[in-house]
């Protein structure tokens, strides 16, 4: 477990520690010198590094040529590097590549998210993060290269959507999908709300089911129809 003061300090400010350790413990390392060096798809056995001199050395080493992580975060090291000398130290200090890593992953969570359409909620958040780990770990996503893409912008976790819920209610999707009692409505009118952002993707399966509330009055029938998708 990644200690709280470690993250407090260097981790990226838009993850809840939560999430950090969710990701370190998914995608990441316990020891700041792990190196992994892939090739092909097979890992290649490498010395295990005792000194930051040498975890950088077998970086550079085989950056370039294979697939190599490094430290906490299990960080591409050869993302934005154009020669192996421009490899830092920095790499395989727990604090430097623990922000360094929680940065890139945020990007990766934003990516992932808005392909599902950023339904940001506590119901489909764990497909988010389960898809943006596996996207961290191959590098890639329905064909985009998450490492290389710009980033989207936007909120990283649900912690952050709730809070800016809060402050505009009106366009809130739980809020679209339910009236308050207060409300009026026309007489006889009737509206259906699909989600079908989800559709078209990975994770496609699901039930759609229609539910009805009806409500009446001494002018006449007000109908909503409301499209409920449960996720597979």
């Amino acid at each position: 477990m990644l200690d709280a003061a470690l993250i407090q300090q260097c981790a990226d400010p838009s993850l809840k520690p939560p999430i950090v350790e969710q990701f370190v413990t998914a995608a990441g390392a316990n020891d700041p010198l792990a190196v992994t060096v892939k090739s092909g798809g097979r890992l290649i056995l490498i010395p295990k590094a005792t000194t930051p001199d040498e975890a950088i050395a077998i970086v550079r080493q085989y950056v370039g040529q294979a697939v190599v992580r490094v430290g906490l975060t299990q960080f591409p090291a050869g993302v934005g590097v154009k020669d192996a000398s421009d490899l830092q130290p920095d790499l395989v200090d727990a604090c430097e590549n623990l922000r360094k890593g929680t940065a890139m992953f945020a990007k990766v969570l934003r990516i992932v998210a808005k392909w599902y359409g950023n339904p940001w909620s506590d119901e489909v958040f764990p497909h988010i993060f389960d898809d943006a780990i596996y996207a961290w770990k191959t590098g890639e996503f329905e064909g985009v290269r998450v490492f290389q893409a710009p980033d989207p912008g936007g909120s990283a976790t649900t912690d952050s959507a709730s809070s800016s819920d809060a402050d505009a209610t009106d366009s809130s999707p739980e809020d679209a999908a339910t009236e308050s009692p207060g409300k009026s409505r026309s007489v006889g009118s009737a509206e259906m709300r699909i989600d079908l952002s989800r559709i078209g993707g990975k994770y496609t399966t699901g039930n759609l089911r229609p539910s009805f509330a009806a409500k009446s009055d001494i002018d006449g029938c007000a109908i909503k129809i409301g499209w409920e998708m449960t996720l597979k």
